[in-house]
């Protein structure tokens, strides 16, 4: 997590997160921290929030007859998770996110399970039409507590440059 601190008077400081546009290096990788312990009740809550009627997110009998013999963790929290621990570190000063390409679950969860993250830069470039702005290309990859990978995806961010971010224009922040 990208933790900055800047002087907002004499002895007074107010911290931030996230990168600028020139604060990114392609083939740098950050460890998304802390993880998150998913609970049966969470599952369920984004299951059918989110109308997914599937029985294999949130009927414990229907899954134990299933290969997997528990209930599955819905593909999109994983998702949601993956992406969210990773805007401290990657997307927190965004103007946009641009979109997200090649999106795999690639090994099932289940409540109980502890997911982290980690992002790799892949490519950079400053905006052609937008000046003071970079689009920022990251895969993230989610792992379980044991290491295996269940989540990656890329994802391509539209980052201000230093002195371009909300932050920079708006006094409390």
């Amino acid at each position: 997590m990208v933790r900055n601190v800047k002087e907002v008077g004499p002895q007074r400081y107010r911290e931030t997160f996230g990168r600028y546009f020139e604060d990114f290096i392609v083939g740098d990788v950050y460890e998304h921290r802390p993880g998150k312990t998913i609970t049966e009740y969470e599952n369920h809550m984004f299951t059918l929030m989110t109308l997914n009627t599937h029985p294999m997110h949130f009927d414990s009998q229907f899954a134990a007859a299933s290969e997997f013999k528990k209930n599955l963790v819905v593909s999109p929290y994983t998702l949601a998770l993956c992406i969210g621990m990773s805007v401290t570190d990657t997307s927190q000063k965004a103007i946009a996110n641009l979109g997200m390409d090649e999106v795999k679950f690639t090994a099932p969860v289940f409540a109980g399970d502890t997911l982290y993250s980690e992002s790799e830069v892949l490519a950079k470039r400053e905006s052609a039409s937008r000046p003071g702005q970079g689009i920022v290309t990251i895969v993230t990859k989610g792992f379980n507590q044991d290491g295996v990978m269940v989540c990656t995806f890329k994802r391509n961010m539209l980052i201000p440059a230093r002195g371009h971010a909300v932050e920079d224009k708006v006094g409390n922040y």
